[in-house]
């Protein structure tokens, strides 16, 4: 069962497109971070919705906030996603061990070998204050996404 509101998000430390770690215990006592988990790069709706908080990055990304992006793709893959549509947000890959972080969400659709599209909302104190789930091809709510961010501060 997938992490609700008011649980301990489980700490996790992953490599983003340029092989920099970003490790989710380092934003504790200091930002709320969106987690976004998105199924694969270069996809089309993941595409659009990864362009639209590149877009509107500024109602994501402060002096209290932040957000990264998690799928299973491989950091070379994630890097030419990132560099093809000019994402400078860190893309964090959830390659190997396969999934491992996903599953520790609760998220990994074991029959596809991705993570479901899901975000978590998790605060500086490491506790997730809102979560939503969506079907595959169904693109998320970036104006809910930024409000639920904010309201995490």
């Amino acid at each position: 069962m997938p992490l609700t509101p008011g649980d301990r998000a489980p700490d996790f430390a992953l490599r983003d497109q340029h092989g920099a770690e970003f490790r989710l215990s380092a934003y504790a006592g200091s930002k709320a971070v969106l987690l976004v988990f998105y199924p694969f790069a270069f996809s089309g709706v993941c595409t659009g919705e990864l362009t639209g908080f590149r877009d509107r990055l500024g109602d994501f990304e402060s002096e209290h906030t932040t957000v990264a992006a998690i799928s299973c793709d491989p950091i070379y893959t994630q890097r030419a996603f990132a560099d093809r549509d000019g994402i400078f947000f860190p893309l964090l890959s959830d390659y190997w061990p396969h999934g491992s972080v996903a599953s520790a969400y609760d998220v990994l659709d074991l029959d596809q070998g991705c993570p479901r599209r899901s975000s978590y909302v998790v605060d500086r104190s490491g506790i997730v204050r809102w979560a939503v789930h969506n079907e595959m091809g169904e693109a998320r709510d970036l104006d809910t996404q930024a409000r639920q961010l904010a309201a995490a501060v």
